[in-house]
C-alpha cells in the first residue's frame, strides 16, 4: 500500500501530464509545506484543503516515463496534515483510483471526495466549511482554508470562485489557463450565447478587451488584469513590498518565464482587512494574521 503515496507505478490510472507539470508540482508542494508550517500552533477552529479538479493522485510524464504525485496526494504528504481534505473530479473511476491512493496515508479518515461537477460540488463544501465557522468558540478563530484550482480546459467558473472567497480565511491558487484562452476566444467572440470564457471570466466584459486587444501584443496582460480586479472586487487586495516588481503573485515557470498559476492571499484579520500577498518567482507571501 505505500506505493500508492509514493512517486512511482502502482497500477492505478494516472493522469498524462506534460513535462511543465514537474515544476507546476514542486511550486505547489513548497506553497503548501511554507502554509501549512507557518500557521501551526495557531487557534484555528481547522484547516482544510481544497481541491477541485484533484484527478487520479498521480501524473505520467510520457516524455520521461516518470511519475508524480499530483496535488492531492502532495496535499496529504504535506510536512503538517490538514485537518480537513475536499478533493472533487468529475469521473468515478478517477475518483475512486484517489481514494484508494489515500487509503494508505494516516490522515485518510479526514479526507471526504465528491464525484460530480466542481462548479456544483463548491456549493456543499463552502457550506459545511460555513457550519464549522457559524459557531462562536471563545478563543477560536474561524477556519483557515487553501484551494488549489487547476482544470484541464476551461472548466472552472467565476461563480465558483466567488462561492469560496465567501469563506472568511480563504488563499487561492488559480490556474489561468492562457493556452486555453487563446484557444478558445475567437469563436467564443462571435458566439451570441454564453461560452466557457464567459463562465470563466464570469462576465462578458473580456469581450470588449479582446475586440480591443484581438490584434496587439499584451491581450493576456490586460485580460489578467481585468481578473485581477475582480478578484479584487471579492476583498483580495493586491499588496508589493517595495523590493517587488512581479505584476501577480504566481508561479512562473523559470525556463519560458511564463505564468504557470496565479496565488491570491486574503487574510481576514480582527479589523477585517484583506490582504493580498505578492512576491514574483517565489511562493514565500509575508505572513501576517
Amino acid at each position: 500500500m505505500q506505493a500508492y503515496l509514493q512517486p512511482q507505478d502502482d497500477g492505478l490510472p494516472v493522469r498524462p501530464s506534460g513535462p511543465w507539470v514537474v515544476e507546476k508540482l514542486d511550486y505547489l508542494e513548497r506553497y503548501i509545506n511554507i502554509f501549512v508550517t507557518s500557521m501551526r500552533d495557531k487557534p484555528w477552529r481547522g484547516t482544510h484543503y481544497i481541491d477541485l479538479f484533484a484527478g487520479p493522485g498521480k501524473c505520467y510524464v510520457s516524455e520521461t516515463k516518470a511519475v508524480y504525485l499530483g496535488s492531492p496526494l502532495i496535499a496529504l504528504k504535506a510536512l503538517y496534515p490538514f485537518t480537513g481534505y475536499f478533493f472533487v473530479d468529475l469521473e468515478s473511476d478517477t475518483i475512486a483510483a484517489l481514494q484508494q491512493r489515500c487509503s494508505a496515508s494516516p490522515v485518510c479518515d479526514r479526507v471526504q471526495c465528491f464525484v460530480g461537477d466542481s462548479n456544483i460540488m463548491v456549493q456543499e463544501i463552502v457550506k459545511h466549511i460555513s457550519t464549522i465557522d457559524r459557531e462562536f468558540i471563545p478563543g477560536r478563530w474561524s477556519s483557515l482554508n487553501l484551494v488549489f484550482l487547476d482544470p484541464q480546459g476551461l472548466d472552472l467558473h467565476w461563480n465558483t470562485v466567488a462561492s469560496l472567497a465567501k469563506l472568511n480565511r480563504m488563499d487561492l491558487i488559480i490556474h489561468y489557463p492562457q493556452m486555453g484562452l487563446g484557444r478558445s476566444m475567437s469563436q467564443a467572440f462571435k458566439a451570441k450565447e454564453q461560452t466557457k470564457v464567459d463562465l470563466f471570466f464570469g462576465e462578458t466584459k473580456w469581450r470588449e478587451i479582446y475586440e480591443a486587444w484581438q490584434d496587439k501584443p499584451g491581450l493576456h496582460r490586460q485580460l489578467i488584469d481585468y481578473y485581477k480586479e475582480r478578484l479584487r472586487r471579492l476583498g483580495y487586495e493586491e499588496v508589493l513590498r517595495g523590493d517587488e516588481t512581479g505584476y501577480e503573485p504566481l508561479m512562473r515557470s523559470a525556463k519560458k518565464r511564463t505564468p504557470l498559476c496565479y496565488n491570491k492571499r486574503r487574510e481576514a484579520r480582527r479589523d477585517h482587512i484583506r490582504g493580498l500577498y505578492v512576491k514574483e518567482d517565489s511562493l514565500w507571501p509575508p505572513v501576517r494574521v
